[in-house]
Order: structure tokens, then sequence, then C-alpha cells
């Protein structure tokens, strides 16, 4: 059984979902996602597979928890997926040529296109997490995608900060970067037509890249045919970059940021926000960790131990390393 309950001191809903404990521990010569397993098909390059243990179903349970007005509980209405990269167990995502990732950027969008079909459905998030060091333990090539029934914290703060910009400037603040790092030029570490890649003058880790698009647009649904072989160029060489930056599987968690779909208040973000990714990597070293501790979690006041001028230049060595043996 599983629910929402809103919290009114952060004004946002916190999903409720204990059926996650029932999830089994894995045996270890076993994987759910390879083929033969049963669970998927015989052969497959990139697949949906809807989670075994959702947090959200299309077919929500009923509360255990009265609602009322200060404590308010809503169905846990939505959809989890899990979006397989390939078939093979041990395939990293820059293994990958460009035309199977290409494969798995049309997937994120047929499923952002079927899931907005749905009008209860305010926004779909895909993401990845890479690494035990975040938490996983399947090691398959994966990511998720979730469906939420409401527009999450945090994008309603970055959506709310673009559309104050933009009625301020008449600009999109997320274009007005781009221009900044752009210029400033230390902090780029690789771009092409379609994308820009760079460790933003803000962000909270040490090698915490964004890929922006250059285009102004908001949503997976608009990106044109050259858009999506791009952004699979710029995923392949950003995530084998950091393979190579620590000469080692490098951990990280990856979220797409788009715009939301079915919700009034922000039914012309299209305007103001700006689609990319962020990646969130807890490496600063080969074998320190950058913890997100009491100071980013208590008070969402981050620091970073290190500046990204100083670390933009060690990502961008590794950049090109990578290109000089995997060109494309």
């Amino acid at each position: 059984m599983g629910e929402l309950r809103w919290n009114p001191l952060l004004k946002t809903w916190v999903m409720v979902a204990p059926n996650r404990q029932e999830r089994p521990n894995m045996p270890k010569d076993w994987c759910p996602f390879c083929p033969g397993s049963g669970k998927v098909p015989d052969h497959y390059d990139v697949l949906k597979y809807d989670n075994d243990f959702p947090v959200l179903k299309l077919e929500p349970d009923e509360p255990e928890v009265p609602s009322d007005d200060f404590y308010r509980v809503m169905k846990n209405y939505g959809k989890c997926e899990v979006i397989l990269y390939a078939s093979q167990h041990n395939a990293k995502l820059w293994q990958l040529s460009v035309e199977h990732i290409v494969k798995l950027v049309n997937l994120w969008i047929e499923r952002n296109n079927e899931l907005s079909k749905d009008e209860n459905i305010k926004y779909v998030f895909p993401f990845e997490n890479r690494g035990e060091e975040v938490g996983v333990t399947i090691i398959h090539p994966h990511g998720q995608l979730y469906a939420y029934p409401f527009v999450p914290l945090k994008l309603k703060v970055e959506l709310d900060s673009c559309k104050e910009y933009y009625m301020e400037h008449n600009e999109c603040m997320i274009c007005h970067m781009n221009a900044m790092e752009k210029a400033f030029q230390k902090r780029v570490v690789f771009e092409n037509e379609s994308f820009i890649a760079y460790l933003p003058f803000f962000t909270d880790y040490p090698y915490g890249v964004f890929i922006v698009s250059k285009r102004h647009f908001g949503n997976l649904a608009d990106f044109t045919e050259p858009e999506k072989r791009d952004l699979a160029k710029m995923l392949k060489t950003i995530t084998g970059a950091f393979d190579l930056l620590f000469d080692r599987p490098f951990p990280y968690m990856m979220v797409i940021h788009q715009t939301p779909v079915n919700a009034e208040e922000y039914r012309e973000s299209g305007k103001y926000f700006h689609f990319h990714i962020e990646f969130y990597p807890p490496l600063r070293d080969k074998d320190k960790i950058k913890w997100y501790a009491s100071s980013e979690m208590g008070a969402w006041a981050a620091a970073n131990p290190l500046s990204v001028e100083e670390t933009a230049p060690k990502l961008r060595e590794a950049i090109e390393r990578f290109l000089k043996n995997e060109p494309e």
C-alpha cells in the first residue's frame, strides 16, 4: 500500500511506499534485465520495463491514513518505469554506439509523449542512478522514469526562478546561462551543434556537468532528429570521459529537467524554461566522496569542496583522451 502525504512546511508531496521494503536481494548470478531471466524479451536493444515495486501506480492504492485540511493525503497515482539501455549486462552507456543511444533518446521521447496524454500526470522525469555510491544494486545498464501527479519541488523552484527572470528581462535564464558560460569558456567542457556541456558557475558538485540545448525548447517532445543524434553523442562523450577521469567507473545521478505537462500553473513554461540534463557525481577524487550531508540536506546550503574553474580543465582533458579513441 502507498500514498502521497502533503508536507506543509515545504509545500510538496512526499511519496510513501511500504512495498519498496519487499524488494528481494538479487542472486549474484542472476539479473532480471538480462535475456533468459523470464522478465524481459530474449532480444532487445532498449526497453521500457514496468517497475516491479513502484512508488506510483496507474491503479493506485487507497490511502491508509485519513486526509484533512492540514495533513492532506492523495492517492499514489502515476507511473514508475525502468528504462533498459541495452541487453548486455556489463555494457556501459559510453560503450554503446551513437545509433544505439539515439534509440534510448527515442524511447525517452516515446514514453514522455505517451505518459503526457494522461491529464493526471503533471511531470515526466527520466533519470539514471549509476554506481554503488548512489545506492545502485543492479549493474545492468538502465535508468528509470517517474511520471508524477504533481510538479516536484526542485523543479518548481527552477521553473519559478526562470519565470521570474523571464518576466523581468524578457529572456530565458538558461539561454542567458549558456551565453555567459560560452563567453567565459573556462567552465565549458564540450559542445556540438545542438548542445553545450559545462560545469555551471554554481554547481554543488566538483564535476556536476549540465548538458544544455543550444536551441530554446522545453520538452522531450520538441526534439528534432539532428538534436537526438547530437544528444546521443554528448551523452556518450561525457559518460566516457567520466570513466577516464579517475580511471574507474564513475558514479553519478543524471536527471532530465524539462517542462511540466498538464499543469495549468505552468502551461506557458515553454516560453521561459529550457531543456537540460543535470549530473550529480559524488566523487571529488578517485577514492574521495563529496557527501551530501547535513548542511546540504537539512538547510539546502550546498558546499562544493572544489572550484569548477579547477575541475573543468581536468574533465576537458579526459574528454580529449576519450575522443581520441572514440571519435563518435
